[in-house]
């Protein structure tokens, strides 16, 4: 059984640098949005039941799922959020679980959870918690620059996750990426240094 690190942080926090330069290190990175992506492209497992409910309006010309209308749609109504969580959570579940098994001989999985402290089952699943951190101010900042949404629009995808405080009471490590790459790299070889060693624990444990 692989050692899980499952990492989660809101939306502009820096995730996704910080995944990569785990990767980088030697984790293997299991990422659920990526695995959504793919279960909402073209083909994706998932879109004949989207389609199903949701018709045509949420399609690209492609086949796969345009983000755009389907998040709009999602933010006005409840129902069809939760209607488009009941068709792919649990497959990302499964493709998630099978990535991290196939990934038994990794010295640990990295799991990316961008809604981990609202989906505890994958909580569960993982041996520790790591929750990238920043300043409000400075995830809307980010968000805005590489998006092109609207401060409102990112205030208000903000509004509808956890918030900092609900992710630091589920973390067993706090990363803040409040500044740059040189502030981040040192706390990124420790943790991933602490990972090796909890890794190796948990593989000795279980002989």
């Amino acid at each position: 059984m692989s050692f899980v690190v499952a990492l989660t942080g809101g939306i502009g926090s820096g995730k996704t640098t910080v995944a990569e330069l785990f990767a980088a290190r030697g984790a293997v990175l299991v990422d659920t949005d990526a695995i959504a992506h793919d279960l909402s492209g073209p083909q994706g497992a998932a879109m004949p039941a989207i389609q199903a409910a949701f018709g045509n309006a949420v399609l690209r010309a492609d086949g796969g799922l345009d983000r755009t209308a389907m998040r709009r749609l999602a933010f006005a109504d409840p129902v069809a959020k939760s209607k488009l969580e009941e068709i792919l959570h649990p497959l990302i579940r499964l493709h998630s679980e099978a990535c991290c098994a196939a990934a038994e001989n990794a010295p640990y999985v990295l799991l990316v959870v961008p809604l981990l402290v609202e989906t505890a089952s994958y909580r569960r699943r993982a041996d520790r918690v790591l929750v990238i951190d920043c300043d409000e101010a400075l995830q809307i900042t980010r968000v805005t620059a590489r998006s092109g949404l609207s401060v409102e629009a990112v205030q208000a995808i903000m509004a509808a996750q956890a918030t900092r405080a609900q992710r630091r009471e589920v973390a067993d490590d706090v990363l803040l990426n409040d500044g740059g790459l040189d502030a981040l790299l040192p706390e990124i070889d420790g943790l991933h240094q602490r990972y090796l060693e909890l890794a190796s624990a948990k593989l000795h444990a279980g002989r």
